[in-house]
């Protein structure tokens, strides 16, 4: 990083074939939920993940994203395993469209809802959506390559002085749940969090680490 440049910028985006050809990839993909292919966007809070969601939900044709900031609270910031199987992948694996409750964190509750069509491809995009609970639903793993330090800088840049403790109490409740049950080794698609580029070898080539080993569904 340069001297000049602080913080990690923002997420540039990639090449608009980048997206497609994976786009392509996971609609080729066996159903892993139902008949959907559930498919996470993990990585550190400020890496990107939203960002490429939305870009590879476009590439998609406008898949379903599922927001775990939607699921989280301020209590329980990796405690909405509970809800997202029996609001989201429930429904989903019965072939059914998803409506889930949407977590206002202003007003700190639960507030609204939010729908999840049984599409053929549905994203599931925050920290922690490839987390062990969750593997056995999942298609396809992506991680956001952006260090822990460099996303929270990113973060903190984004949100301002007012949620520096916020920050500070996330980034300690994130570094315990990745020490714990680690994501990205379960990754076969890795991409930027700065240039929003696939990392070479991993569009196309299947993960290393059986998704589904000595896992039992939530």
């Amino acid at each position: 990083m340069a001297a000049s440049e602080p913080f990690p910028p923002p997420l540039r985006p990639a090449p608009d074939d980048l997206p497609a050809a994976l786009a392509a990839e996971l609609r080729a993909l066996p159903p892993s939920c139902g008949p959907v292919r559930l498919v996470a966007v993990d990585g550190h809070a400020g890496s990107g993940k939203t960002t490429f969601a939305g870009r590879l939900a476009a590439a998609l044709g406008g898949a379903p994203v599922v927001h775990l900031d939607d699921l989280a609270t301020h209590r329980e910031p990796f405690g909405w395993t509970g809800r997202l199987r029996g609001q989201v992948l429930e429904p989903l694996a019965a072939g059914r469209d998803a409506e889930y409750r949407v977590y206002d964190w202003t007003l700190r509750r639960f507030a609204g809802t939010a729908a999840a069509p049984a599409a053929p491809v549905v994203l599931v995009e925050g920290v922690g959506a490839g987390r062990r609970a969750v593997r056995p639903w999942l298609a396809r793993v992506i991680w956001m390559e952006l260090d822990a330090a460099s996303a929270r800088r990113r973060g903190e840049e984004r949100d301002g002085p007012e949620l520096a403790e916020f920050w500070a109490g996330w980034a300690r409740a994130e570094s315990a749940h990745f020490a714990a049950d680690p994501s990205r080794p379960y990754a076969a698609t890795r991409v930027d969090g700065v240039t929003g580029r696939i990392a070479p070898g991993t569009v196309g080539e299947t993960s290393t680490i059986a998704l589904t080993c000595d896992i039992a569904r939530i």
